[in-house]
């Protein structure tokens, strides 16, 4: 039986440098390696960044197979293996040296006048206005008012992303094993016309997050998406939760999250 291995990259010269290269090494071990995405591989390695790890997701509809990334990015706080490391690491992945990390994203159902859509992100959603104002947004939680914000917008994140946005934003970074979501406010008004929370709200995974808009100048919103944006108009509400869906991570056993946090951050 065929085993394939998919390889997703960017643009950067170093990447298309590295992709033949890693191409060869998977084959001369009998994987086979195609050119076009194969829903029957039984992993996608990603070479580029952590922007390019998440785009490979979107671009796939967030698929079950798992993921590993090869960092010719920046910070790599997703990619799991160094250009100089790809045949330990695929003598690791041979031996079965490895283990699954899984998580959830969340979901952000936007109800208008016209239609009801969907947006995923694994990292983020990103909730502002569509042009450079103050809005004014009543959140709700489990149909229960928390209050009205008023500031640059609200970064609702996971835990994988609680290390991206959500923390130079202020956030907490949170371990990947809990189950949560965490709601962080973007520059919050809290003067005697206007009450914000100025630090994140960690709420349970089950939490139905609701939001609606007070803003009439524009009626509209900008929803952001681990960086890809969607601009909608004539909002009613907007409802976030933890998607159903479930996103693979390939790890090697020596991986350990706060060790990389410490790595990449201190």
């Amino acid at each position: 039986m065929k085993r394939i291995i998919y390889i997703s990259t960017n643009e950067q010269p170093y990447s298309l440098e590295l992709l033949p290269k890693l191409k060869h090494a998977l084959e001369s071990y009998g994987f086979v390696v195609p050119d076009d995405f194969d829903a029957r591989a039984e992993l996608i390695i990603c070479i580029g960044g952590d922007g390019s790890f998440l785009n490979t997701l979107h671009k796939y509809n967030f698929p079950k197979i798992p993921l590993v990334g090869i960092n010719t990015g920046h910070l790599g706080f997703f990619q799991e293996i160094h250009p100089n490391e790809i045949e330990e690491f695929i003598h690791a992945y041979l031996r079965g040296d490895f283990f699954i990390q899984k998580a959830r994203p969340i979901q952000a159902v936007v109800h208008t006048s016209e239609n009801t859509s969907s947006i995923l992100g694994l990292n983020e959603i990103v909730i502002k206005s569509g042009m450079s104002r103050t809005v004014h947004l009543n959140i709700s939680v489990n149909g229960n008012f928390i209050e009205k914000f008023s500031g640059d917008g609200l970064i609702v994140s996971t835990p994988s992303g609680s290390t991206a946005y959500n923390y130079s934003a202020g956030g907490s970074i949170v371990d990947p094993s809990l189950n949560l979501i965490q709601v962080t406010p973007l520059a919050p008004i809290n003067t005697t016309a206007y009450r914000s929370f100025t630090s994140s709200i960690v709420l349970p995974e089950a939490s139905v997050i609701e939001i609606i808009s007070e803003d009439t100048f524009e009626n509209s919103l900008l929803l952001v998406s681990d960086g890809i944006e969607f601009k909608r108009t004539e909002i009613n509400k907007i409802s976030v939760t933890t998607s159903d869906m479930t996103v693979r991570f390939l790890r090697l056993r020596n991986y350990e999250f706060w060790s990389k946090v410490k790595e990449k951050f201190l």
